[in-house]
């Protein structure tokens, strides 16, 4: 018998007219079936957050204790939210854990950066006339916050929507993934468990076309916070007007391996990070430039560090690369390397799938105009692209019209810096992979990879207004 889970608004837990199953994503059988919301849930949510809002105004050290609790229970629960990550995403079991701790810290950040909120002195007795007055800036926050999540971190992309928006003082409506729901109803009951105000954090489920569209079309949301596709993203801001938008979108991140690389290091780092959750991530590894000098040493050694990756069951702790999200997915992968392999790309290692199972895969001899290469292909799947000069191999980089984060090795401080002014991306990794985030730091995209910022501090800010006040003294 599965498990059921209801929707969570207003503190309540609701059941609905209809439901959805729930796959484990390994296994292709139902583990959980979910109530979905439909046009009375979602105007139910909305009305909560925005009464909530009005209702419930929490001092910044309020909301301190309550990120702070939940951050903890994060942590108290781990092995259990891991667990219900790995069979609703088909993420391996040790990656589902290191999400659990990052959700955790996310948390903690943002309980932190709640007592930090401040304006600042604007110097107004400058100008002539303002003799008496004077000035500051508060930041209020903007209302309710409409936040549609992703399937590849069910959890920790979720953190950093809903986290930074109650630090903020606001009221959140969050849209999870279809596909993977469970963790945030779970982070649900967290909340309840911490003492967070009913209203303030509703959690509805349903298709992107019903609950999506309708909160997109509904002005009682101030902000909405979104990671998707370029596609949807692009939806969204055309439907919501003038409203505030946090877009995290597209990619397909750029690695360029310079011929004075620590070739090992590099090959190693490509390796985990261009397949860990299948690729599934949006700053995954996918297109690899590399210096034509360096290529046949490095191509060898990163064919290496891939076949030794596990592949199979994320319920291994051992696994490094555990099924796709769906299977659909899968084969969508396989068309596209079949088809790159077809227009004469070389398929050095992968390219098979088992059920939503695809090996990791590196493809040499690429052109750009293949989609392996110029899409976001959001699958185990790494390009290598030969290069003998860096402007060259920079100017075409920069042809994508995606721009989320790139990096670069080598040990050349000169080129270091030249790529990091040059690559158009929201963040250039040095030595490092474009995969490497933490969660403390700006991270958001340029071009079609979106707009606005992620990050505790970062989202606070987007999540709240200025507000400038000006004081009119009398002397004495």
């Amino acid at each position: 018998m599965s498990e059921q889970y209801k929707l969570y608004i207003n503190g309540q837990w609701i059941e609905t007219d209809e439901t959805q199953n729930v796959l484990d994503k390994y296994s292709q059988n139902t583990y959980a079936t979910v109530y979905k919301a439909g046009e009375k849930q979602v105007d139910q949510a909305i009305s909560s957050a925005e009464s909530a809002f009005q209702n419930h105004q929490l001092s910044p050290y309020q909301r301190y204790e309550i990120l702070k609790k939940v951050s903890e229970l994060l942590s108290k629960n781990k092995e259990d939210l891991a667990q219900t990550i790995t069979r609703e995403a088909g993420k391996p079991l040790k990656q589902a854990r290191t999400e659990i701790d990052r959700s955790s810290q996310t948390f903690e950040v943002a309980a932190e950066e709640a007592k930090r909120i401040s304006g600042e002195g604007v110097p107004v007795e400058a100008a002539p006339g303002s003799e008496n007055r004077m000035a500051f800036t508060i930041r209020v926050p903007v209302g309710v916050v409409g936040a549609i999540s992703p399937f590849n971190f069910p959890l920790n992309l979720v953190s950093h929507k809903v986290a930074p928006a109650i630090a903020a003082g606001n009221a959140v409506v969050l849209k999870p993934a279809s596909a993977t729901p469970i963790t945030s109803l779970k982070l649900a009951e967290l909340f309840e468990e911490a003492g967070l105000p009913a209203g303030l954090f509703n959690v509805i489920v349903g298709s992107g076309s019903v609950v999506g569209q309708q909160m997109m079309e509904d002005d009682r949301i101030q902000l909405y916070t979104f990671t998707g596709s370029a596609k949807v993203g692009l939806k969204l801001k055309q439907t919501t007007g003038l409203n505030k938008l946090i877009l995290e979108l597209g990619n397909n991140s750029p690695v360029i391996v310079d011929k004075e690389a620590d070739v090992e290091q590099a090959a190693n780092n490509i390796a985990q990070k261009g397949f860990a959750f299948a690729g599934q991530v949006c700053i995954s590894v996918q297109r690899v430039y590399v210096h034509e000098e360096i290529k046949e040493s490095f191509q060898k050694k990163l064919l290496d560090a891939v076949k030794s990756l596990n592949v199979g069951d994320p319920n291994d702790p051992d696994t490094d690369v555990g099924p796709m999200i769906a299977e659909t997915e899968a084969e969508r992968a396989e068309q596209w390397v079949k088809e790159a392999v077809d227009n004469g790309a070389e398929l050095l290692t992968g390219g098979e799938r088992n059920g939503p199972v695809f090996q990791p895969t590196v493809v040499n001899n690429v052109k750009k105009d293949m989609k392996v290469v110029c899409e976001e292909i959001f699958a185990p799947v790494i390009s290598l692209i030969s290069y003998s000069n860096l402007d060259d191999c920079i100017a075409e980089v920069n042809e994508s019209p995606y721009g989320l984060q790139g990096g670069i090795f080598t040990q050349n401080l000169d080129r270091a810096f030249y790529a990091a002014r040059k690559v158009e991306v929201g963040g250039l990794m040095i030595n490092d992979s474009s995969q490497y985030r933490v969660d403390l730091m700006p991270y958001g995209g340029v071009k079609d990879s979106g707009s606005g910022k992620e990050g505790p501090k970062y989202s606070i800010e987007e999540m709240t207004n200025e507000r400038l006040i000006v004081l009119n003294l009398k002397n004495g």
